[in-house]
């Protein structure tokens, strides 16, 4: 798409977590609290207000950060007018929950069996902290404690801790949260130099997005302009589930660490198929800074095939880059803000030991319709777009018994039965008000 001159982004409203990539490695936390009492809610912004970073007010020397999202049930809860609620986006106002079917959360992935109290009317706010260590966490942790002080209608009902490692890989020992898209008018760089800035509303509302169309926003203005719409799901990864059947479909550990990439998209050490698709390259990740972004320089043009990256790995449907339609990708492009939670299952070991352990998804954009529920219903629950529509994500996708297809040549791998390596435990659809929206929203008199 040609490119229009930028309008320059309000950056001293919009919430840091809104557009600031994560510090590397960091210890983060998440902490849901359910508003009794809209007085004391809206107390709780006013006190909480003061400690929020904006974008530029944002340091990086020091990337410490809190930010604060709302429910549908929350905005409700603080006592926001009928008339502006209507005007939020119906997704939003049905939760995720509501929107299981959608989603593809059925079977052990429905809203019935998730963590309480995830899908229930009583997650209001959920605050999130991040900081590069557990000690500066703390200290971030201690302010929202004593926001919360003496406001008995504020009550604290769930805290999932999350973390970081300096070498970004997950419970299934693959780097992840690597890719991040350039966003016009904030000057943070993407982590892809083949891929054109996106249009500040695609992340954003009060901008113009890749239609060059303002996306709709909750009324009044002040209440939606600088904010952005946010995801969050508890995904639950059984390690030694994907571990056992590596080892099963391998003659050897060799085998068993390319058949992970390619369903992953990438090897271990975070190098793409892409660029490495016949054995690892831990030099293409090897930058501790993460400022050459050489791991995440490609496109797939050059493979339509998926011969290097199987057109159906991971990676490959969660952002398919250059290998679809021209465009369509591009209005479809989520910021991911994804954590690990738990202790590593140890290596090595092949049986589950009971142990709490995956990934706190987190999604920042502004069409929670085409943006995530699109990507989750039809790149990772549908495979129409690869051209193979019985086979669905061979990671995230929580379905069992599914298909995976590698490309091979003379003879193509085909892998079936692969089960469910990640199941949801639930979450949430919540509003990232810019600032001066939460105190409007502290200041409200109904």
């Amino acid at each position: 798409m040609n490119a229009r001159p930028t309008v320059a982004l309000e950056l001293d409203d919009i919430q840091a977590a809104v557009l600031e990539p994560r510090p590397v490695p960091y210890a983060g936390t998440y902490r849901i609290m359910r508003l009794d009492d809209l007085h004391d809610g809206r107390e709780l912004l006013r006190r909480l207000i003061p400690h929020l970073d904006s974008v530029s007010s944002f340091d990086p020397g020091k990337p410490v950060s809190l930010s604060v999202a709302l429910s549908f049930q929350g905005l409700k809860a603080l006592g926001v007018p009928e008339g502006s609620l209507a005007t939020f986006p119906p997704v939003f106002q049905q939760g995720m929950a509501a929107r299981a079917a959608e989603l593809g959360d059925v079977g052990e992935n429905a809203p019935e069996h998730w963590e309480k109290p995830l899908g229930s009317p009583d997650v209001h706010m959920v605050l999130a902290g991040v900081a590069p260590d557990a000690a500066s966490l703390e200290a971030t942790v201690l302010h929202v404690r004593d926001a919360a002080r003496d406001l008995p209608g504020v009550v604290s009902i769930w805290q999932q801790d999350v973390h970081s490692t300096a070498d970004l890989r997950n419970h299934f020992g693959f780097a992840d949260g690597i890719a991040h898209p350039a966003v016009e008018g904030t000057g943070i760089p993407g982590s892809n130099p083949h891929e054109v800035p996106l249009k500040a509303g695609e992340f954003v509302l009060g901008y113009e997005d890749e239609t060059f169309s303002f996306p709709p926003a909750p009324q009044p203005e002040v209440l939606g302009r600088n904010g952005a719409y946010a995801v969050f799901r508890k995904l639950h990864m059984r390690v030694a589930t994907f571990r056992q059947y590596l080892h099963q479909q391998a003659k050897d550990r060799d085998e068993e660490e390319w058949l992970g990439a390619k369903i992953v998209g990438r090897w271990p050490s975070g190098a793409p198929l892409a660029l490495a698709p016949d054995k690892d390259d831990p030099e293409l990740g090897a930058d501790p800074k993460r400022d050459s972004f050489i791991y995440n320089a490609f496109m797939y043009g050059d493979d339509p095939h998926g011969l290097k990256c199987p057109l159906g790995a991971h990676i490959r449907r969660m952002n398919p880059r250059d290998s679809v339609v021209i465009g369509a990708v591009r209005l479809h492009r989520m910021i991911r803000r994804g954590t690990t939670y738990g202790p590593p299952l140890p290596p090595g070991v092949l049986e589950d030991d009971g142990t709490d352990r995956g990934l706190l998804f987190a999604m920042v954009g502004t069409h929670l319709d085409r943006q995530f529920e699109f990507v989750q219903r039809e790149w990772i629950n549908d495979g129409k777009f690869i051209g193979s529509p019985d086979e669905k994500d061979p990671l995230a996708s929580g379905y069992e018994g599914r298909e995976f297809t590698i490309p091979k040549r003379p003879i193509r791998r085909h892998l079936k039965g692969l089960p469910a390596f990640v199941v949801n435990r639930g979450g949430e659809y919540c509003f990232l008000p810019g600032l001066q929206a939460l105190r409007w929203l502290a200041d409200l008199d109904t």
